[in-house]
């Protein structure tokens, strides 16, 4: 019953960051430019990137698409719910942390972010866990 708990629970932030991400993610595809967020283009300095582009194909794909798959595996209780839980949190704080070392801090969601990445880590090595003793 532990992991199933731990699981909706994994679902649940993989859904509320898919909630971000989607919709940013396209906003960022759909102008590249960064002007529907309201993020000027000089914030990328340092970084490989002229626009939002690749970052927002990212963001709408892995943080977003792959969130709110990661999210349906938990609900279900699927085998794969672990995994997906260990990878897409491993996704997120690179993703971050890519950022950080890149544009430097520029919003506090960073670090925020940073930290769901890390708790959805402990989640999916959790349910591995207590899958592994069942």
């Amino acid at each position: 019953m532990k992991v199933r708990r731990t699981e909706t629970a994994l679902g649940f932030i993989l859904a509320l960051v898919a909630l971000g991400a989607i919709p940013a993610g396209l906003a960022l595809i759909l102008k590249p430019d960064g002007s529907i967020l309201h993020m000027p283009t000089d914030i990328l300095q340092g970084s490989p990137f002229k626009d939002f582009l690749i970052p927002g194909i990212f963001m709408l794909g892995v943080n977003g698409l792959g969130s709110l798959a990661g999210a349906v595996l938990c609900f279900i209780h699927s085998r794969y719910s672990a995994i997906s839980g260990l990878i897409l949190g491993i996704g997120l704080v690179v993703w971050i942390t890519v950022q950080l070392l890149t544009t430097g801090l520029i919003s506090w969601m960073q670090p925020v972010y940073f930290s769901i990445g890390l708790v959805e880590i402990i989640l999916g090595l959790l349910i591995m866990r207590r899958m592994r003793n069942h």
